[in-house]
């Protein structure tokens, strides 16, 4: 049993040297192969790091071929342009020293010019003094031959030469005054004239009454209601006068503003259309029809700028262009005469190179003040001119607002252009109505004035007062006096004056001789 131990013993110490034997082998062969790949490996890392270098050697080469190249072409450039600033100054030195010759030269000259000129001036008051003496002989002379001393004849030719010097001004004036005038007029007639053919149009002329027809008499009953509850109900609501007459079918509202009577009017229809006509109800009715009636103002007013062609604008300035619609000026729709003036405007404004937006906006908002609640005191231009700046329009555009009637000075054309175009579009030939007792109260005041003129014998206002005719004393006025007093009489009809379109003045002097054979 010992000895199979021992040989089991033996047995396995034999196995484990054989086997650590064979794995010693295994692993020297593994460090062979090892070293050798190593080696290859270094081998191949070397070569690879040869080819680097020389490509990199050959990259530094090429870049430094390329940064020589480079300075070489900048140092001939700025080679090339030393030498041309060299040539340049050598070109300004050439001209200094021919400019320095010319200067020396000149300088010769003058001086050579100065002498001659001192000996000229020396030999100039030689002959001064010499012809001073004459003079002075020669006065004498003629004080002795005139006998009048040298001062009175002094002032003697000093007054015909006034008077003369007077009348050559004066005609010479009156010349330059009628070519002005002639040029002044062709050229106005020419503008003013071609807008008024390319905004011509027509003019629908308002009373301050409206006719609302009824389908039979029986309504008038109801619209008096139990009383006249319901028409005093009607007028207080809307502040027109309802007048139920004898006309059959009909009746009529009365009143000045036109936007209130549109109001009774279409409040009238709904409550006969509706059939329920009593106080409360016509109350209601008015109120909601004059929401509406500022509702399409406002819409009118949007519309009226589009078709002008301008911007926009603040919506209280949209709604009182719109409320023009309702109203009238001498019979004449404020909105059409509006609309007129600011194309008017815009066509002048043209012609004379103006901002024709600022013209055309002027114009349309020239009588906005009229559409301003009556409680507010003032001319309408001025009231106007105060609501446009509320709302921020422009200065050029409030000035010819608040002047085109001449209440505040203007301060730019297009301020004159707004009161032209007013004109024009008022009195246009049925543009415009005017009561027989206001139309003689014009004229007579036109009479009046030109009469107040000293050496007026006679004045008649003739063309429906466009033209007044002023006969003077042909021995108190003379020629000249009757061309100055037209220019006076003229400014004084503007300055005191009211009246649509222009007045023509004509200042007639003649004499007449008379002599009778018997």
């Amino acid at each position: 049993m010992d000895a199979n131990v021992v040989l089991i013993i033996i047995s396995l110490i034999i196995g484990v040297f054989l086997g650590w034997s064979f794995q010693s082998r295994i692993n020297v062969s593994k460090v062979g192969r090892l070293e050798e790949r190593a080696k290859k490996i270094i081998s191949e890392a070397e070569k690879e790091a040869q080819n680097i270098k020389q490509q990199k050697s050959n990259e530094v080469k090429q870049e430094w071929h390329k940064k020589k190249h480079e300075y070489d072409i900048d140092a001939n450039q700025k080679k090339q342009k030393h030498l041309a600033y060299e040539k340049q100054l050598n070109g300004r030195e050439e001209n200094l020293e021919r400019r320095a010759e010319l200067l020396n030269k000149k300088e010769r000259e003058l001086q050579t010019n100065q002498t001659d000129l001192e000996e000229k001036k020396k030999t100039a008051q030689i002959k001064t003094e010499e012809l001073d003496n004459l003079i002075a002989e020669e006065n004498t002379r003629l004080e002795r031959a005139s006998g009048m001393s040298r001062e009175e004849a002094k002032k003697l030719l000093i007054q015909n030469l006034i008077e003369e010097a007077k009348t050559d001004a004066a005609l010479s004036l009156k010349e330059i005054r009628d070519n002005l005038k002639e040029e002044a007029k062709r050229e106005a007639q020419k503008i003013i004239v071609q807008a008024i053919q390319r905004t011509a149009t027509d003019h629908a002329v308002e009373t301050t009454v409206s006719v609302l027809h009824l389908e039979s008499d029986e309504m008038k009953g109801r619209i008096i209601g139990k009383e006249g509850r319901n028409i005093r109900a009607l007028e207080a609501a809307t502040g027109v006068d309802v007048i139920v007459d004898d006309t059959p079918e009909a009746v009529i509202l009365s009143g000045f503003d036109a936007f209130r009577r549109e109001v009774a009017r279409v409040s009238l229809e709904r409550l006969i259309s509706d059939g329920r006509i009593h106080p409360a109800r016509i109350e209601e009715v008015v109120s909601k029809v004059e929401k509406e009636l500022l509702e399409e103002a406002l819409r009118v007013g949007e519309n009226t700028f589009v078709e002008v062609g301008l911007g926009g604008a603040h919506k209280e300035i949209f709604r009182h262009i719109g409320k023009m619609k309702f109203r009238t000026s001498y019979g004449q729709n404020l909105l059409q005469h509006s609309i007129e003036v600011s194309h008017l405007c815009g066509i002048m404004a043209a012609e004379l190179g103006l901002d024709i937006t600022l013209a055309k906006r002027a114009g349309l908002l020239h009588d906005i003040g009229k559409t301003i609640d009556k409680s507010i005191e003032g001319p309408h231009a001025i009231i106007g001119m105060d609501f446009a700046k509320k709302y921020g329009e422009h200065l050029i555009v409030l000035n010819g607002i608040g002047a085109h009637h001449d209440d505040i000075p203007m301060e730019h054309p297009i301020s004159s252009l707004v009161q032209s175009a007013d004109s024009i579009s008022g009195s246009r030939p049925g543009a415009r109505r005017e009561s027989v007792e206001g139309y003689a109260k014009r004229l007579e005041k036109l009479e009046t004035l030109a009469s107040s003129f000293k050496g007026v014998q006679k004045t008649y206002a003739i063309q429906a007062g466009r033209e007044i005719r002023v006969i003077v004393e042909h021995d108190i006025v003379d020629d000249m006096m009757a061309e100055q007093m037209a220019l006076d009489i003229a400014k004084k009809i503007q300055q005191e004056l009211e009246y649509p379109g222009q007045i023509k003045v004509v200042v007639i002097r003649e004499k007449r001789s008379i002599a009778i054979a018997k």
